[in-house]
């Protein structure tokens, strides 16, 4: 004979399984989901191996992610990405197939893109609207000009 607690915790992991595979995901993606404040894009540009500046041509579902194709980019870090790399680069938002990403319901904008390279795919970490008419989008421009990230040193010499 089955104790009723057991017989509980089956039923509501079922009902859970249910609920989650029959709703769509409401919870905004991570990387569209950041704050606009100035010294958090710093810190997140330092902690992004890659940061550009660009237009997205479009914006496609695929095997459970986003995939972001670039029409036209602009270098603001480079890192691990080649210049040849450049012209045909892709960017993926991993497990975004389904999230909102508000950033990307109107594409006619210059987008901040940061983001970090995983195995042979770009990950978008970050993405916000370049707008110049923002206070704090003002104030991350003249920082970053100047800013220097800080680069930690080996403790395993």
């Amino acid at each position: 004979m089955e104790k009723p607690h057991e017989v509980l915790w089956s039923t509501s992991t079922a009902d859970l399984q249910l609920t989650i595979n029959s709703q769509p995901c409401t919870t905004v993606c991570p990387p569209c989901d950041n704050e606009l404040k100035s010294e958090a894009i710093i810190e997140h540009l330092c902690a992004s191996e890659f940061a550009l500046r660009m237009k997205i041509k479009e914006v496609k579902k695929e095997n459970g992610d986003k995939k972001i194709i670039p029409k036209k980019k602009k270098p603001l870090k480079l890192g691990p990405i080649k210049k040849k790399e450049l012209k045909k680069l892709v960017l993926y938002l991993k497990n975004g197939a389904d999230c909102p990403c508000h950033q990307l319901d109107n594409l006619s904008h210059h987008f901040l893109i940061m983001g970090r390279k995983v195995k042979s795919q770009y990950l978008l970490t970050a993405i916000h609207k370049w707008d110049k008419k923002n206070k704090e989008f003002k104030n991350f421009m003249k920082k970053m000009k100047n800013h220097e990230c800080p680069t930690f040193q080996s403790v395993f010499k």
